[in-house]
Order: C-alpha cells, then structure tokens, then sequence
C-alpha cells in the first residue's frame, strides 16, 4: 500500500505549531484550564493482525474533529501493505484497510497529527446559536442514549427547579456527579447504555457510560448535547495523575468528552466522568467529593478542558464501511473483522495493536 497524504492544512498552520515552545507545568493542585498556546501531537496507531485465510478488514479513527477555538485536525498518513485502504470522513474519520484473499502478517499503521489549546467558555458570552438542523441533530436519541422513558423521567428530577438552560444544564451536571461512581471493573470505557444504567439502578461505569447519560439527560431536557470521543495523548499540566496520559503508549488512554449547546456561549464542555475518575483514582485513591483536589475538578468541569487529549468524532450509530459485524454505538477504538469474525477491540494485545503519542516541540 503507497502512504499517503489524507487530510491537508496549511503549511503555516504546522509551521506556527512547530514553533510553539513547550508550556511549564502548573504547581500540583492549581487547575485552571484557559485557552493559551497551540500544542501539537503526533499520534500514531500500527496494527498487526495475524495471518488470515479469506479477506480482513480493519478501521482505524483518526482525529477529525474539528472546532476552530480548540481543535485543529492536521495531515493524516498511512502506509502497510494492505490491497486498498483509504480516508473516510463520514461516518467517522477513519482510515478503512482491507487485504483480500488473505495476507501473511497484515499490517497497517496510521499517523496523525493533531493542535489543541485548553478550553474555558465564558457562561456569560452571548451571540452564539446553533443551526436548526443541528439543534435537531444533538436532540435526536440514539441506539444507546434515548430521551424518553426513564431517561426523561430522570432529566426532569434532574433538573429540578431550574429554567433557564444553563441552570438546566449546570443541574444536570451536579445531579451526574452526584449520583454516579467510576466503576474499575468495567472493561473500556463503557458501553453507555444510559437506559440499562437507569433501570438497573447502577450508575457505575467509565467515561462512555458517565458522560452519555449527561448527554441523554440533557438532550431529554431540551438540551443540545453530544459525546466527543477521543484519547489523552500527554500528562496532565496540572498536577492531576489521573487525568492524563503518563506514557507515550497510549493504548490504553481513550477517553469520551461531553458538551452541551447553551445559546450565547455556544458549546459547553462538561466532563462529569472525569470528576468521578478522579475521586476514584487520584493519587492517594477514594477521595470523597468534598476533598479538594474533587472540588476543583468538579468546579473547572463544567465549562473547560484541558486538552492534553485528541478528539476523533462525536458519531453515534457507527456502521463500519464494508463490515459483516452490528454497528457500533461509538468509534474509539481501532476496529477488525476476518472471516472468524469481529476482533475483540479492547483486547489490544489479542488483536494486535499499538497506539503511541508525542508532543512536537521546537
């Protein structure tokens, strides 16, 4: 397969990334996301699947997610040696491989680079609105996330008294942090099966189960919301162990972002499984809501990021291009099928696969 370049930006764009000096790091405790300098990453993702008899197929997400104040998406190349493979953008970016009739050692690998800067919305700007379209779009249930039933009997306990949508949208906030918990046990990040979660009366899970129910609840309440799917590229600035990744291996390091469409400041990040991921696993582990180092996540989580972490996609209801397997209720992870079936995607050392990052500093 001949690498190729996929996805073009200016060559200024990089330049200026390729020049911006490292940032210091905060004092330990001190976390107050703000939008500064760009940052740059390079991701790379090698896959490594054992021989195969008949054809196989493997997707790979890549950053595709673009918003103009914190996430720049920059080339994308591939090389392996696939039959074909290409770049798709919908209904995710990824790049989509297959070998046919077999292969000895089927290889693909990806890389992507990605700027990001930090995030932290100003509640009080006005101005911004969202499309009709849109709003329809991230009111729309999905497969996972519906918004009757008990997911809006819930949204309206929820919600409570509030009624303006960002009393709404803090509320909901409060009330996910509140009553969920980070369960260790579960594999991934989740499935986010937000009506199973209410039902069952569990709300433990990771970021895809957390963070879906915020945006179920939401969109329940009249409230456009959307998961962003991605992966923490590098340690976290601010002196918290558990919101960052600690090594250039980052296989492990996927995490599912949350936001929500308030008219004037436009789209709210909101992070409610990383307030429960941090009371579980901040150094020295369990910390009770009140501790401080909980507090100010669960104060700065609501209306900013750190972005030491890479969106791919906001997409629900994935169909894998050319795949024999179900849909996805989200891409996050790489994907393969051979005639055996769908590989196991969190069993990256059965399946195989890496995935590795690096911050380009000048």
């Amino acid at each position: 397969m001949q690498r190729r370049t996929l996805l073009k930006t200016g060559a200024a764009l990089a330049a200026a990334a390729l020049a911006t000096p490292r940032m210091a790091f905060a004092e330990e405790g001190a976390f107050a996301p703000a939008p500064g300098a760009w940052r740059t990453f390079e991701m790379r993702t090698r896959i490594e699947l054992a021989s195969v008899k008949g054809s196989a197929r493997a997707w790979v997400p890549v950053p595709a997610f673009a918003e103009s104040g914190w996430t720049r998406p920059q080339p994308t190349t591939f090389s392996g040696n696939a039959t074909t493979a290409k770049l798709i953008e919908a209904p995710a970016g990824m790049v989509v491989a297959e070998w046919a009739g077999g292969a000895e050692a089927p290889v693909l690998e990806v890389v992507s680079r990605v700027q990001t800067r930090d995030r932290a919305v100003n509640l009080a700007a006005t101005g911004a609105t969202l499309s009709a379209d849109e709003r329809a779009r991230y009111l729309a249930p999905s497969d996972l996330i519906p918004t009757d039933g008990i997911v809006a009997e819930t949204a309206k306990k929820a919600v409570g008294a509030a009624t303006t949508d960002r009393a709404k949208a803090e509320a909901i906030y409060q009330w996910v942090v509140e009553n969920t918990h980070r369960d260790a046990k579960v594999r991934g990040c989740g499935l986010g099966d937000i009506a199973t979660m209410l039902e069952s009366g569990n709300l433990g899970g990771k970021c895809a189960d957390i963070n879906a129910l915020y945006v179920g609840l939401a969109r329940a309440a009249g409230l456009p919301a959307r998961d962003v799917y991605g992966i923490r590229v590098a340690p976290s600035r601010f002196g918290y162990k558990s919101l960052g990744a600690n090594s250039e291996t980052i296989t492990k390091a996927q995490h599912c972002r949350a936001e929500v469409w308030l008219d004037g400041p436009g789209w709210v990040p909101v992070d409610p499984a990383d307030v429960r991921k941090v009371a579980l696993e901040e150094p020295p582990a369990n910390r009770p809501l009140d501790d401080p180092k909980v507090a100010a996540a669960r104060k700065v989580l609501f209306g900013a990021w750190e972005t030491n972490w890479v969106a791919y996609n906001d997409a629900h209801d994935v169909a894998l291009p050319g795949a024999t397997g179900p849909k996805l209720g989200f891409l996050m992870y790489p994907q393969a099928e051979t005639a055996a079936g769908r590989l196991d995607c969190l069993d990256a050392d059965g399946f195989k696969y890496v995935i590795t990052a690096r911050e380009i500093v000048a």
